[in-house]
């Protein structure tokens, strides 16, 4: 939860700054909240490639990791 929270606060923080210009204004204007909407869909595929890739190599790291700790001696 504390990672996800990260992520979303950061996509929200570079997002506002990309796409809001005007704080002059109670509401987004149009191009702004396109702007926003395109930015936070990146963010989101980016993101899913990312953790589809992480996905991916985690067996193979921890098939690594197995091997490597069962070719170490046992304790004493």
């Amino acid at each position: 939860l504390r990672d996800f929270l990260l992520v979303y606060n950061r996509m929200t923080e570079l997002c506002f700054r990309h796409c809001v210009c005007n704080l002059n204004h109670r509401l987004l204007t149009g191009r702004e909240e396109s702007c926003l909407e395109s930015c936070a869909a990146r963010l989101v595929r980016a993101n899913h490639r990312l953790m589809g890739a992480y996905v991916g190599l985690v067996p193979a790291l921890l098939q690594r990791r197995a091997a490597e700790h069962g070719a170490l001696p046992g304790p004493p």
